[in-house]
């Protein structure tokens, strides 16, 4: 922390639905901040969308149980944390949004995440997390995109937050999906065939062709088809909130790149303009990814 600055706030909004899956990871999330962040002053709110939207329960300290309506899984969710904290959301320096999934997959950059990473970013319109891409650019709703931010470990201003208005950018299924297995996406849907190709890779097949798989993936049949319409969906509105705060001007920062500039300079305090996501992803001292 910088010589006099007073302590981050930050406020948690962790979504899960019910506790069968990924049982631990609450434990694991006080772990981070018990290890990472353990100066900061933190709200955590956990949204749980297997329970009804209106129940309330407090669970001690600043900490508080609120259900959500699952109708865009975690994007929803993370709008009835926001509603529930309400006019007191301008009171944080950062809100975290996580999911209970957040241990899945690569993970290595949550534990270059501390008090120095995000004091250098206080103040700024800039968005830390993992920067994931495509080997190739994608077409979605007319708008060229490669890169997004992972968001099931994620830090934004709140100032950025207010700007979005909802998280859910991607609500209506009839224009998106023709409602058969063999050809699950309309002809018409306003996601190109490459941005097609990779979601039916990620989550039925072998992958976008970058050595990786899902850890959930399935056979998409009449029976799953429901299932793979709603995780569509979550997916693009991951990749439509990067999007979006490209649009009005917040960065997105990989925290791996970042922890590793810090790294370099003698002046912690100072950092220059943000580069783009291909330069982060290159210049990471591990990890390392070069595009085209």
């Amino acid at each position: 922390m910088t010589a006099g600055a007073p302590a981050l706030r930050i406020a948690t909004l962790f979504v899960r639905h019910g506790t069968a899956k990924y049982a631990s990871a609450l434990d694991a999330l006080d772990a981070f901040y018990a290890r990472r962040l353990p100066e900061v002053a933190r709200e955590l709110v956990v949204i749980d969308n297997a329970l009804p939207p209106g129940h309330r329960e407090p669970l001690g300290g600043a900490r508080t149980l609120i259900g959500g309506s699952n109708e865009y899984w975690e994007f929803s969710a993370w709008d009835d944390g926001l509603a529930f904290l309400g006019p007191r959301l301008a009171g944080f320096d950062f809100v975290h949004l996580v999911t209970s999934a957040f241990g899945e997959l690569y993970t290595r950059y949550i534990e270059r995440i501390d008090t120095r990473v995000l004091e250098a970013l206080r103040g700024r319109a800039a968005a830390l997390g993992h920067i994931d891409c495509y080997n190739t650019p994608v077409r979605l709703f007319g708008r060229q995109s490669q890169s997004w931010l992972r968001s099931s470990f994620l830090f934004l201003p709140p100032a950025e937050l207010a700007l979005l208005g909802s998280l859910v950018s991607m609500r209506d299924r009839a224009t998106l999906f023709s409602g058969e297995p063999e050809r699950p996406f309309r002809s018409e849907a306003a996601v190109d065939a490459t941005l097609q190709a990779n979601i039916l890779g990620w989550l039925t097949g072998a992958g976008t062709g970058q050595g990786t798989s899902w850890h959930s993936r399935f056979d998409l049949d009449a029976g799953t088809l429901p299932f793979f319409e709603a995780k569509t969906l979550a997916i693009l509105n991951e990749q439509a909130l990067a999007m979006r705060l490209r649009a009005q001007g917040c960065a997105p920062v990989d925290a791996t790149w970042l922890a590793t500039m810090l790294g370099r300079r003698r002046n912690r305090d100072v950092l220059g303009a943000v580069p783009d996501w291909r330069r982060q992803l290159s210049d990471r001292d591990e990890a390392r990814l070069v595009i085209s």
